[in-house]
């Protein structure tokens, strides 16, 4: 299952071996839910039918920040590797700039925490948000806390 921890920055994708698994469980995953109130009630496509279209067109963004200090050589040799497939497959790759990329993980730690607390405050009517007076029994705290918080 899934669980809301900071909505703004959550998103489910699938984990597969192939490009055809995911394209697949793209297809089932994609589209509105009715029990998800950050979901959108709009067209999903077939994720399968471009899965061999040619990438000549295609044009992919390759931001030179994410290949600074940390970056673990493998990775970016793998990085590398791959964005000379898609040239070979008629890709365009240019290298881009995205010069706050460094704000990204502060920001991270001020929306994570915050939406992680209102979301996961739902679970649990007594260490967040409103909590009922004079419960008679901890059924009683947990029923009226939720009920009139």
């Amino acid at each position: 299952g899934m669980i809301a921890y900071a909505s703004s920055l959550d998103q489910a994708g699938p984990m597969a071996r192939t490009a055809e698994d995911c394209a697949h469980l793209m297809n089932v995953i994609a589209g509105h839910d009715v029990r998800d109130s950050t979901s959108v009630a709009r067209g999903v496509p077939d994720y399968t039918e471009t899965l061999n279209a040619p990438l000549s067109g295609l044009k992919i963004g390759l931001p030179k920040e994410y290949f600074g200090d940390g970056l673990d050589p493998e990775v970016e040799k793998a990085v590398r590797e791959a964005v000379k497939v898609y040239e070979s497959l008629g890709a365009t790759v240019r290298e881009v700039s995205l010069p706050h990329t460094h704000y990204a993980i502060p920001a991270y730690y001020v929306i994570a925490p915050a939406e992680a607390s209102s979301n996961l405050s739902r679970y649990d009517g007594v260490r967040f948000g409103h909590r009922c007076d004079s419960p008679v029994d901890l059924q009683d705290l947990y029923t009226r806390s939720r009920a009139e918080g």
